[in-house]
């Protein structure tokens, strides 16, 4: 059986992030890798949106579709960062239609840290956010693992 291939892009803030969090959580199959517990899985690209409003997308999503993504994770930091990013839906909207792979909004699991913050502020209270949100949160215990 073939590997599922994946690509990951990332908020442009933490264009200097190493993905550390993110390789853990796919090695652990963790947050939204979830998904992937009974395959094999391939990173085929990891990028950054190149910084608001994510002129690289298009770019990157050429890219690692080209490299045979079959899905692409908006990052978990897109949603963690403060503000989250306010482009995500676009985003996720656009490689779906101009590449037809699937989006996941998220990659490792929200650190408790960032959901105490966020929680706090009342950053996603409105009803879209539990959707977004869905695919990386887990348990307290894993959320302090990643903090």
């Amino acid at each position: 059986m073939e590997p599922k291939k994946i690509g990951i892009i990332i908020c442009n803030r933490y264009r200097r992030c190493a993905g550390g969090k993110c390789f853990r959580a796919l090695r652990a199959r963790e947050g939204a890798f979830s998904i992937y517990r009974d395959d094999d899985v391939e990173l085929v690209g990891y990028s950054t949106c190149d910084g608001c409003p994510g002129g690289n997308v298009e770019y990157v999503g050429d890219e690692m579709v080209a490299n045979g993504a079959e899905v692409i994770h908006l990052a978990t930091g897109l949603v963690v960062g403060y503000p989250p990013c306010p482009n995500i839906e676009t985003f996720r909207r656009f490689l779906e239609e101009q590449h037809g792979v699937k989006v996941v909004v998220g990659t490792h699991p929200i650190p408790e840290k960032y959901l105490k913050m966020h929680r706090r502020l009342g950053t996603w209270e409105a009803g879209f956010w539990k959707l977004l949100l869905d695919p990386t949160m887990a348990e307290q215990a894993t959320r302090e693992s990643y903090d």
